[in-house]
């Protein structure tokens, strides 16, 4: 989920979590809030301007970047193994972009079109947080890939920064979210536009792009159309957000991050039932669908009562090759629960697929008799921790006992002034570590 206007920016998601014993063991204790909140301390990314950034990978790609800085970093966060616990991976989502009124029409704007996103390694030093490695994701020639919106009538259309200029849709583009890296030092990204998987070679090169079968695109790289058509009724803007790989290297996991509008928008709005799929690794098609039923948004935030579609699925993370790690959450409060797949239902190739079917999945009051969602138990209330940023996007285990939370600052999107130069809104990126209770 990207950023949504100039003036107030908008929460994103991405949530990713690691295996360790101590949150397992967490994960199967009964749903309580820790006695005592844990202290926390926070590392900040220094601003470092865009287009200085960008030129330096791919020269001349940005001409001008109005005065935004790096940002946007924390649309997930990765732990590999190996890595000291002061290191990790994490990615942008498709760049600076909001959203402005011109006559009455809502134009999603892109100040910096020429952004490609990228991945980044991070070093959490003394406070700081450095740039160690960069890899822009790119097409099979080495193109940048972009972040604009792939086919016309699909997705949003793209406007100049004031939204009077209209911008041409990008077949390679991508609205990255999620990222895992895989033992062989490959990339797996999840976005939203598609809603797609990408498997990127070592360099951040496109190898192939999965996406729903019946998806229009012709974009500059290998397409495979083996996801669910069901896929095509993702709502603008809440695709896949959550992935994780299992710990035996074979599967992802993956969310879709709000539920589909199936069969319409106004059905999404209302809806509380998710769907987190399996992607078969050798297979390259996805290999189970589960129900994952939201809270209800009153009594999980209580300030956003009456708009059940700010449940958002933020994050995913397998345990073990049946438990995962979910991340819900409205814009002021998120929770970490433990879900297992040996007590839900595979929906996979049922009636629940099937547009035609009516009541839908997202349209039914409760889950549909005969369909058992994903169990779920809460593990970590994030809301609990003091000091803990706005705009969570990333989140990754350090050690057995840390959390590393990243936010998302939306590039400092907040409004751009008479010269076209943005007024930043002063919010930094940041990685925050959080004891884990015992």
């Amino acid at each position: 989920m990207t950023h949504r206007s100039l003036l107030r920016p908008a929460i994103a998601a991405g949530i990713a979590l690691s295996l360790v014993p101590g949150v397992a063991q967490a994960a199967a204790r009964p749903q309580a809030r820790p006695e005592s909140r844990p202290e926390s301390r926070t590392a900040v990314l220094p601003r470092i301007p865009l287009a200085q950034f960008q030129n330096r990978l791919l020269p001349g790609t940005i001409a001008d970047d109005r005065g935004v800085a790096l940002g946007g970093v924390g649309s997930d966060l990765f732990h590999t193994d190996g890595d000291r616990p002061d290191e990790f991976w994490a990615i942008t989502d498709r760049g600076p972009n909001g959203s402005v009124d011109v006559g009455g029409e809502e134009h999603v704007t892109f100040p910096v079109p020429g952004f490609d996103p990228v991945i980044v390694k991070l070093r959490v030093r003394k406070g700081a947080i450095k740039v160690t490695r960069a890899l822009p994701i790119t097409n099979r020639a080495g193109r940048p890939v972009t972040g604009l919106p792939n086919v016309e009538g699909r997705e949003e259309a793209p406007w100049g920064f004031d939204g009077r200029t209209r911008l041409p849709f990008n077949a390679d583009g991508i609205d990255s979210e999620g990222l895992v890296r895989t033992r062989d030092g490959e990339f797996w990204v999840a976005e939203e536009y598609g809603p797609s998987l990408l498997h990127l070679d070592r360099r951040g090169r496109v190898v192939e792009r999965y996406v729903p079968e019946g998806w229009t695109g012709r974009p500059n790289y290998p397409v495979k159309a083996t996801l669910p058509a069901i896929l095509n009724k993702r709502t603008y803007n809440r695709g896949f957000e959550g992935l994780t790989i299992s710990p035996d290297g074979k599967s992802l996991y993956v969310a879709v991050q709000s539920p589909l509008s199936n069969p319409d928008k106004k059905t999404y709005k209302a809806s509380r039932n998710g769907r987190i799929l399996r992607f078969d690794l050798r297979e390259g098609k996805v290999s189970g669908e589960y129900v994952y039923r939201f809270e209800d948004v009153c009594s999980f935030d209580p300030s956003a009562c009456g708009d059940q579609n700010e449940m958002k699925i933020s994050g995913l993370t397998a345990l073990d090759d049946h438990r995962i790690l979910v991340d819900e959450r409205t814009d002021k409060v998120a929770r970490v629960y433990t879900v297992d797949l040996r007590g839900a239902t595979d929906i996979l190739g049922s009636r629940w697929d099937d547009a035609a079917t009516a009541p839908s999945l997202e349209k039914s009051a409760g889950v549909p008799e005969g369909v058992a969602a994903l169990p779920k138990r809460q593990t970590v209330d994030l809301a609990a921790v003091p000091g803990i940023p706005g705009k969570i996007e990333g989140l990754a285990l350090a050690d057995r006992r840390t959390l590393a939370v990243i936010n998302d600052n939306d590039f400092g999107l907040g409004t751009f002034g008479p010269d076209g130069r943005l007024i930043d809104s002063g919010i930094r990126t940041s990685i925050t570590y959080v004891p884990l209770p015992r």
